[in-house]
């Protein structure tokens, strides 16, 4: 079955296969929990001094340098795209290592920072969660082409 996280969307299928690919089981976020020793979604390192939270989140378009011969690359038909944000909380990089290995690779990072973006499961038709929100680039005469690619990934999965 094809799968499109966005944003917390994507955190949660980290953390899932954190817990049961990896066989991390206290793998969570920090934003839910700071007893973890598997913190693979944390507080972005800019953020972690921030005590006034008005304005402050990762807000905005951001450069994406995509990883050639990926599905979201595909999608695209681009090697670079920029992408809008709303969020403090990212994929950790600690664990970037043990999740490519096992079989959800990056295919997304922000040149200028090295933040994760974008991540797919390579044995997957099409399992993709990105880190932005490509709603906020859609419209009903122009959609999105990750929404574009992931309803043609469900139509083919259904025959």
């Amino acid at each position: 079955m094809p799968f499109q996280g966005i944003c917390l969307g994507l955190q949660c299928a980290v953390i899932e296969f954190a817990r049961n690919v990896l066989d991390f089981e206290d793998a969570h976020s920090t934003e839910m929990t700071n007893m973890t020793k598997h913190p693979v979604i944390d507080l972005m390192e800019e953020q972690k001094g921030v005590t006034e939270k008005g304005g402050t989140m990762r807000l905005g378009g951001y450069a994406c340098s995509l990883k050639k011969i990926s599905k979201v690359q595909d999608a695209y038909k681009k090697e670079m795209v920029r992408e809008r944000h709303r969020h403090r909380y990212e994929f950790n990089n600690d664990f970037l290592e043990a999740f490519e290995k096992a079989g959800m690779i990056s295919t997304g990072i922000n040149p200028e920072s090295g933040l994760v973006e974008i991540m797919e499961q390579t044995d997957h038709p099409w399992f993709v969660g990105t880190q932005f929100h490509p709603e906020y680039r859609s419209t009903v005469l122009n959609p999105h082409p990750l929404f574009i690619a992931f309803i043609k990934a469900t139509v083919a999965s259904s025959k």
